[in-house]
């Protein structure tokens, strides 16, 4: 039986070899940083809905996102060896930091949102500093510290729902036309696609035109006029496919231009069974084509769910 009363040995061993390594004074020396969202509010609505943890949470276990980027980044190390690279959004800073670990020789990335300083703060933690410079503002109005033509690789998740609903497409492209090398630049991503099938969900529909009849005990019926009218941004199931896909609009990121995006397109649909079409789905891929190992992000109903729905 243990003696209460009796000190035990300690097992821990205390600080052992030099004295000099016990105590790392110039890290303690650091300026310490303190990011907040205290200015989110000085923002138009698009810069204020991305100066939240929530959105960068969602954004961050969106596993199929950034696992595809990070296999477009990391698993291309050729790619990316003493190449300057620029990350336009950068958010929590994520993709810069897989471009640093992949070698690249210096990341610049930008965010006009309060999420800068915190990817300053994410990056300063993670010993990248040296690596990674992050600049607050509009990539069109701040003062850059490189010139015309010295960028080598644009990496940015710029895309919106339906592609390009509040993108920051137009952004890419200014920076890609004024930055990036002309002769061996890259964009990552370097395509994007957008498809359109037809559904037939009667269930949904019904269960949505439903609630209106009866909501607590009182009729709203009125509430249904026009409920199928504005869209939709919701995940599918790939059961409710009900035809094949057409593609509607095909973008070259690396020679489009800004005008590009205005389009209007014919489509044809071949149903594999015969039943009521209730509405049309759409979705994108983006491609990383031009790398040592091609990869690409889906936000398809037949794949795995993504943050796009």
């Amino acid at each position: 039986m243990r003696d209460k009363n009796k000190t035990s040995r300690s097992r821990e061993n205390g600080f052992t070899g030099k004295s000099d390594s016990w105590f790392d004074e110039e890290r303690y020396n650091r300026p310490k940083l303190n990011a907040n969202f205290d200015e989110a509010k000085q923002h138009d609505y698009y810069y204020n809905s991305y100066s939240s943890h929530h959105i960068h949470e969602e954004m961050l276990k969106d596993s199929n996102r950034t696992l595809a980027y990070q296999r477009a980044i990391e698993g291309n190390p050729e790619d990316f060896k003493d190449k300057v690279v620029l990350d336009i959004g950068c958010g929590t800073g994520i993709l810069s930091i897989f471009a640093a670990r992949a070698g690249a020789k210096h990341v610049y990335a930008i965010d006009n949102a309060e999420i800068a300083l915190f990817a300053k703060e994410i990056i300063h933690d993670n010993n990248l500093s040296d690596k990674i410079t992050v600049i607050k503002g509009k990539i069109e109005e701040v003062d850059l510290p490189f010139k015309e033509g010295e960028i080598d690789i644009i990496v940015s998740e710029w895309m919106g729902y339906f592609l390009l609903y509040e993108s920051m497409l137009d952004c890419v492209l200014w920076a890609r036309d004024k930055f990036l090398n002309k002769e061996t630049g890259k964009m990552l991503p370097d395509r994007a696609t957008m498809y359109v099938a037809a559904i037939e969900d009667a269930e949904y529909m019904g269960e949505k035109t439903q609630f209106w009849k009866n909501v607590y005990g009182v009729n709203m019926s009125c509430m249904t006029n026009g409920i199928f009218v504005d869209p939709m941004v919701d995940t599918v199931p790939s059961s409710n496919i009900m035809s094949d896909s057409c593609c509607i609009l095909d973008l070259d990121l690396v020679h489009m231009k800004p005008g590009d995006v205005e389009f209007a397109n014919c489509y044809s649909l071949k149903m594999q069974y015969t039943d009521k079409v209730h509405a049309l789905v759409a979705w994108f891929d983006t491609s990383f084509a031009n790398l040592t190992r091609p990869t690409v992000l889906t936000t398809s109903p037949m794949k795995k769910y993504t943050h796009w729905k």
